[in-house]
């Protein structure tokens, strides 16, 4: 009998790992769309590349520090 509470335990919880698992990986994939049609949408429109968008973003932290301050 207490085999029998172990795996009925053992199942459940697997199964909330599971779903919890499948939500952040819709998540990350919602994201990853998202991301990926702003950057394909500033590169259409505006015509910027990915290595300076990369260049602005590595220096974001830099120009917050500034306005900050």
């Amino acid at each position: 009998m207490p085999e029998l509470i172990i795996i009925i335990g053992a199942v459940i919880v697997s199964w909330l790992v599971f779903t919890w698992l499948v939500k952040v990986v819709k998540a990350s994939m919602a994201t990853g769309i998202v991301l990926t049609i702003i950057v394909l949408l500033l590169q259409l429109v505006f015509d910027v590349k990915v290595s300076e968008l990369l260049q602005e973003i590595i220096q974001l932290p830099q120009t917050i520090w500034q306005l900050v301050n």
